[in-house]
């Protein structure tokens, strides 16, 4: 017992987030130089890997699908964190940060996590195998949320530029809100089955402890200490986000990007955890658990950032960019419309993996060249 104390307090995603912790409290502020900005970065990075972990362990404790959305709202309070530090004194640039990050995050989502697990489940098992009714389910709900809080507001008329009005952006909250809870309702109650890892005959498997490839779910005090760390991470995550910001927006001008490719950045620093999740669960053959994953994030991203970034709109100054360009309006539809024609099978070779990963290589290389 004492050296699996010794050996857990040792562990890297403990010690982690405990030393950004510490570094967090003596460097707030101050003026940084370059050698401790790059120290808080590297810090930074390991807290987002160790707060996913310990949500991966809290998940594997409560059993899917609890465990796919805990990791999704692990993921999207530290996107939320993110955003609303840099949106903080960020004045105008920052006006579009929301969009730009929740966008990133949706394609990120949609077509690298998905993607890649498709890609991953298919090359090792030829056919990648999921259930059609709660993939397509949580695809047409990113969908909607998508549309309702990025694409509306390029096309309303009551305030100049792609932005709501008030009553318009409670309205876009209170739905995002709502139907977010809705498909958590669905995922967690009656409908549970749907979101769980199936066979090649389309049977429910089985995700139990004893000889499917799984660790045993961890012992409740393991999981109490890793849902400790995880709040520990998170703190760790969105105070070392605020003191590198600054750094992180100079980078951005110093390579002539645009500022929109600041909330790729994020985005792909918060989903990094995220897709090697999904790629363990891909390469265990448990790829639905992967497209909940993904999906989750997407959903999450949107269902519970935008209203969250609602709510801060009111101490934040300037007005708040939401709708989406051109350019991001055809790359959503594109997506949304090869998402459906890969989820209604319920079944996906490399090609559809390839796909998805083709999308992303896209939307990356037009936000950064647009």
């Amino acid at each position: 017992m004492a050296a699996q104390i010794r050996s857990r307090l040792t562990d890297w995603t403990t010690l982690v987030p405990l030393i950004a912790i510490l570094v967090l409290a003596a460097s707030w502020g101050r003026e940084l130089p370059a050698t401790v900005i790059a120290v808080v970065a590297a810090l930074l990075a390991g807290a987002v890997l160790a707060a996913v972990h310990h949500a991966e362990v809290v998940a594997h404790k409560v059993g899917e699908p609890f465990g796919s959305l805990l990791l999704a709202v692990a993921v999207t309070v530290i996107e939320v964190g993110l955003i609303v530090t840099l949106m903080i004194n960020g004045g105008e640039k920052t006006q579009s940060l929301a969009r730009d990050t929740v966008f990133a995050a949706v394609m990120i989502t949609c077509n690298g996590i998905f993607g890649l697990s498709l890609l991953i489940g298919a090359l090792r098992r030829r056919v990648a195998v999921f259930n059609p009714e709660g993939t397509g389910g949580a695809l047409a709900t990113v969908a909607t949320l998508a549309t309702l809080s990025l694409v509306v507001p390029t096309f309303t008329t009551s305030r100049p530029g792609p932005q709501f009005s008030p009553a318009q952006l409670t309205f876009a909250a209170a739905a995002s809100l709502a139907l977010y809870v809705l498909f958590v309702m669905v995922q967690t109650g009656r409908h549970r089955d749907y979101f769980l890892p199936v066979t090649e005959e389309g049977s429910v498997l089985a995700v139990d402890a004893d000889g499917d490839g799984h660790a045993d779910p961890p012992p409740a005090r393991t999981a109490w200490a890793s849902l400790a760390l995880l709040v520990v991470a998170l703190v760790a995550v969105v105070g070392n986000a605020k003191l590198i910001s600054p750094a992180i927006e100079r980078g951005v001008s110093a390579a002539n990007l645009p500022q929109a490719f600041v909330g790729v950045i994020i985005a792909l620093l918060v989903l990094l955890p995220e897709t090697l999740a999904a790629s363990r669960a891909a390469r265990r053959n448990r790829v639905q658990i992967s497209l909940n994953l993904a999906l989750g994030s997407a959903m999450a991203s949107i269902g519970l950032t935008i209203p969250a970034i609602a709510l801060a709109s009111i101490w934040l100054e300037g007005p708040l960019v939401l709708g989406l360009g051109g350019t991001q309006l055809t790359l959503l539809a594109l997506t949304a419309v090869t998402g459906v024609l890969t989820v209604v099978p319920g079944r996906a070779t490399v090609l559809q993996g390839g796909v998805h990963l083709v999308l992303l290589a896209a939307f990356v290389f037009l936000a950064a060249s647009p």
